[in-house]
């Protein structure tokens, strides 16, 4: 038997795309799109769909980032299509396709920050739900701007080692540690349902998170999680964020670099990758509208584990969204 967190999700008669499996292609090679999915065009036939973001020229100190999406789709080859732990059943729950990847201008922010914000306004107007594979955080700014539209200012679970709140850097209002002080300044966030998780590292000041606890959000550092499960503050979480639109915003530093190195921010003693999954199965049940996972920097991925652990992240987000049904013993 299954049972399903949100009937209201679309349930009309439509094809449901599967990953490539290991016994049809071999891992090695197949489709450069996330899972193996056949690469679709953006329709309203679909409920969620992975899009790359290639854009890297927001960030502060290591690039790499706009090959992100290219690395975690490859590394997501060995990824099968149901959740053994959990019961997830995704891809005969929903429709999900990989669209490929947003053209940005990678020799100007702005203009990108426009496109971005046009692409995902089309993406919404379809009544799909985006996960998104990052490049840097600057992407969540026009993300959220195109969220507005669609469903007014949304509640936000944000993982990271920062919580770009930055209002300027070198003088830019628009760069990979602003985006979520300008989401507040634009109305774009509901900042009582805003939780920031895994905050840390040395700073400028003792007041360094006292503008997010000033807008409202909750901030969890990253000592607050050390040596426990988060489960039980995921229950305070989902009760914070009630029945409103949520958007899940990951950004792969809030990992330990010993985790997840190829990353451009690295911080010392963060999450732990067990604490990252039990983050997102902690969003099961919200009114999730999509969600991010970005900074993963290849070229200081010599391993790339931090591709691995970013693409079955990118899975458990897509297990929690709503409309996923669970199968039960």
């Amino acid at each position: 038997m299954s049972e399903q967190d949100n009937p209201e999700i679309k349930n009309t008669d439509k094809t449901l795309y599967q990953p490539l499996g290991g016994n049809e292609m071999p891992r090695f090679g197949g489709p450069a799109t996330f899972m193996r999915l056949p690469p679709v065009e953006l329709s309203p036939t679909l409920d969620a769909a992975f899009i790359g973001v290639p854009l890297d020229i927001g960030v502060s100190n290591r690039p790499g980032a706009r090959l992100g999406p290219r690395e975690i789709r490859d590394e997501s080859r060995m990824l099968r299509p149901f959740n053994v732990s959990t019961g997830a059943d995704p891809f005969n729950s929903l429709c999900v396709g990989d669209i490929g990847d947003v053209p940005i201008n990678t020799f100007n922010l702005q203009k990108s920050i426009d496109i971005i914000e046009r692409y995902y306004d089309e993406v919404l107007e379809n009544d799909v739900m985006p996960l998104t594979i990052g490049g840097d955080h600057t992407i969540a700014l026009p993300i959220l701007r195109a969220l507005k539209k669609k469903h007014g200012p949304v509640g936000l679970v944000h993982i990271d080692a920062h919580a770009d709140i930055n209002d300027h850097m070198f003088g830019e209002k628009i760069a990979h540690g602003t985006p979520f002080r300008r989401a507040v300044e634009e109305g774009l966030l509901d900042c009582e349902r805003v939780v920031q998780i895994g905050l840390r590292g040395t700073g400028y000041s003792i007041d360094e998170y006292d503008w997010s606890k000033e807008q409202g959000f909750r901030v969890v550092q990253a000592e607050e999680c050390w040596h426990k499960s988060l489960e039980p503050l995921m229950a305070e979480v989902r009760e914070q964020v009630g029945d409103g639109p949520v958007y899940l915003s990951f950004d792969i530093d809030g990992l330990d670099p010993a985790f997840a190195p190829g990353t451009g921010t690295a911080e010392i003693g963060g999450l732990t990758t067990h604490q990252g999954i039990e983050i997102i199965r902690g969003c099961r049940g919200m009114n999730l509208v999509g969600g991010d996972l970005v900074e993963v920097s290849p070229p200081f991925d010599q391993s790339r584990n931090t591709s691995v652990l970013a693409a079955g992240l990118l899975f458990e987000m897509l297990c929690v969204l709503p409309g996923v049904n669970y199968v039960t013993r």
